[in-house]
């Protein structure tokens, strides 16, 4: 991982500085906030973003690991062999580590974890990409060999994913509430509604790399308590942290303070299953009554980057397609009549908690009044979205919300997926995406994806957001970009 030097801030202490420099403490203790609380810890199990955040990487561990830069190294996995057709992975595994209930890590668990997260049952939200694999074999405790039915270029990137964690078989069905992982970190305190607290796990192979011996995540929603507990000190670091104290932050010589790139795509999505919203037409007026510029000034106080597509600049084959749906209040009522919709029409808009979501929904609600929408707002709490809005009853006409996965584009492939986009076009295009190992084609391919995409008005894409991570100066470490959303609390240190 690529590491950051910041300037230290030493206590302007006599007695300190008299002290000899190895006698003077050192902290092993941290405080995160994090926006949401997670539903639970297994990260095959749900969706939310906010589980890996805690468990990903600390407790959990995959075969390869995703660095702060993007790129992929190993964790579990030492190295790896890939057959010319890309379609055979040998993994070579680390030996001599141990789970935290002492039970051994081996090329047996590893397959135990991949046809679990590939079984008829299985609710990792990545099932897909595990029952693509024809078989995973166990060549010996050490070695295991993964046979994927096509080839797929981002196969290391996936297995080092929260969903590709590796789980013991003995204690996978309890890992929502007692997460039992080859990782630095073991739980040890969750008070529900308030905060969860890890500690250095005494079977892990290499304590001595862990200087954070006890880290405690609060959970903390409101963006004027999230301003309140930084500017405080009653947390060391809160990445991704509401961008409304961000010049408080910054003038405050105490605090460091970083501003992230990010692969997350923050969206209006729209419920393609509905009528009228299963006519493009009625799509399209959605997205051309929306000035992303003021969205990103609302929800996100002016940290983002307007997107017309689910792909955002810096990854590999993005193209603009801003231009598709512009902002054109005219042409969106012009499209509400062509369509036949008699205005006002009404709709649901279903909030859930983090601040971009309920500051954006005010900004689309005034937005959308302007070409004869009435957008009736409904905030819920997290666990309310997860269960109604993206699973369940998929009970809703438009919601906000920021997709974090950096290759998250077959969600869009997947009829039953909570946005109800079916069109056999984009599923023929995308299997050629996944199967095409040539860059150059496969960028291209990717592009006419994007712009299928953004043509179906699919969604209504707002914009890409910039992560504003603030923390005491004196902790190091911090990831500066964040391809996937996690913690990683190895990497932390106090200076």
């Amino acid at each position: 991982m690529k590491r950051r030097d910041f300037a230290l801030t030493l206590p302007a202490l006599a007695t300190l500085s008299q002290m000899p420099a190895f006698a003077q403490s050192r902290r092993d203790t941290i405080v995160l906030g994090m926006t949401l609380e997670p539903p639970g810890l297994d990260p095959t199990a749900g969706a939310a973003s906010a589980i890996a955040e805690i468990v990903h990487y600390n407790v959990f561990e995959t075969l390869t690991k995703i660095n702060a830069d993007g790129s992929v190294g190993p964790l579990l996995a030492e190295r790896w062999e890939i057959s010319p057709d890309l379609r055979t992975v040998t993994f070579f595994l680390r030996q001599g580590v141990k789970f935290s209930n002492s039970e051994p890590f081996n090329a047996q668990t590893v397959k135990y974890a991949f046809e679990r997260a590939a079984a008829e049952k299985s609710t990792n939200k990545d099932k897909r990409t595990f029952a693509a694999m024809e078989s995973v074999r166990v060549i010996d405790d050490h070695t295991v060999v993964v046979i994927n039915r096509e080839p797929d270029p981002d196969f290391l990137f996936y297995m080092g994913q929260a969903t590709a964690i590796v789980v013991e078989p003995k204690s996978a069905a309890d890992n929502n509430a007692r997460p039992v992982g080859t990782g630095p970190y073991v739980l040890d305190n969750w008070a529900k509604g308030s905060s969860l607290t890890l500690k250095a796990s005494p079977s892990y192979r290499n304590p001595g790399a862990v200087r954070i011996k006890r880290a405690t995540f609060r959970f903390i929603s409101d963006p004027a308590a999230q301003v309140a507990a930084v500017l405080s000190g009653d947390v060391d670091a809160f990445p991704r942290v509401t961008p409304r104290g961000a010049a408080q932050f910054k003038a405050n010589s105490r605090l460091q303070t970083i501003v992230s790139g990010s692969r997350a795509k923050t969206v209006l999505a729209i419920n393609n299953a509905r009528k009228p919203l299963s006519d493009v037409r009625v799509r399209r007026a959605i997205s051309m009554a929306i000035d992303r510029k003021a969205v990103i000034a609302g929800a996100g106080d002016g940290f983002g980057v307007p997107i017309g597509s689910h792909y955002v600049p810096g990854a590999a084959g993005f193209i603009d397609t801003t231009g598709v749906n512009p902002y054109d209040p005219e042409k969106a009522r012009a499209l509400l009549k062509e369509a036949g919709v008699t205005t006002p029409l009404e709709l649901s808009l279903v909030l859930p908690p983090p601040p971009y979501a309920r500051q954006g929904g005010e900004v689309i609600v005034s937005q959308l009044a302007k070409v004869g929408i009435t957008a009736k707002v409904q905030n819920v709490e997290w666990a309310q979205w997860l269960a109604n809005t993206y699973g369940g009853p998929k009970n809703y006409d438009l919601t906000i919300i920021s997709h974090v996965e950096p290759f998250d584009l077959d969600n869009f492939s997947k009829p039953d997926y909570y946005w109800g986009y079916n069109n056999p076009k984009f599923k023929e295009l995308f299997g050629r995406i996944k199967t095409t190992a040539n860059a150059t084609e496969r960028n291209r391919l990717l592009g006419e994806a994007q712009m299928l995409l953004a043509q179906d008005a699919a969604l209504a894409w707002l914009y890409q957001p910039q992560w504003v991570t603030v923390a005491n100066r004196r902790v190091h470490g911090l990831w500066k970009d964040m391809p996937i959303f996690v913690n990683d609390l190895s990497a932390l240190s106090w200076g």
